[in-house]
């Protein structure tokens, strides 16, 4: 059940409501696949709002019940430490535990990623401790992992930067930016997942 005080509590700036709905409605890639495992209560029973803004800051996922955002950090974050590191403060500041998952976690690892959260001691996991927990990992650097000279998986976009793209969903349409557009209704209007 939603903590409406601790929800209604959070600072609010609403000149930024416009932006929060619209990056819901264009969402990148691992936002959505993130989003489609949290929504309607489907993680623990935990009702989570998407790109809510606290403060003069969206965040990616916010539970108010656990006082818990959590953000999917991509390349995009990559040259906003300083920026990320201010928020993060301001957030904590709040008495809200921050949670950063890498893009790539998941979106190829997904069971990886929700077992990571389901044990994080934020949601009410008492054995796990957050200086103990090991990072989510995929395949050791030694073994490819991180290969530059590897070719693209069939249908993958490797860009001179190193990124590797991947294809969009069927009907989805990838923007130059990256960001993934879902299907459009016939009305033209673009929704993804639950606002």
């Amino acid at each position: 059940m939603r903590d409406t005080q601790k929800y209604m509590s959070l600072p609010y700036n609403p000149a930024l409501k416009d932006r929060a709905r619209a990056m819901r409605r264009a969402g990148n890639l691992a936002e959505v696949l993130l989003w489609n495992q949290l929504k309607r209560k489907q993680f623990l029973g935990l009702d989570f709002d998407r790109q809510k803004i606290i403060g003069n800051y969206i965040a990616d996922f916010y539970c108010a019940e656990k006082a818990v955002v959590i953000e999917v950090d991509g390349s995009s974050h990559d040259n906003k430490v300083e920026y990320d590191a201010q928020r993060d403060a301001f957030l904590m500041g709040l008495g809200l535990t921050v949670i950063h998952l890498r893009d790539g976690e998941v979106k190829g690892n997904m069971t990886g990623v929700m077992d990571f959260l389901r044990g994080h001691p934020a949601f009410g996991n008492p054995e796990t401790n957050p200086e103990t927990t090991p990072p989510l990992r995929g395949t050791p650097p030694e073994e490819g992992n991180n290969s530059v000279n590897s070719p693209p998986l069939e249908g993958w976009q490797a860009q001179p930067d190193g990124v590797v793209n991947s294809p969009p969903l069927e009907g989805w349409q990838a923007q130059p930016d990256g960001v993934v557009n879902s299907p459009a209704q016939p009305d033209g209007v673009v929704e993804v997942g639950d606002e």
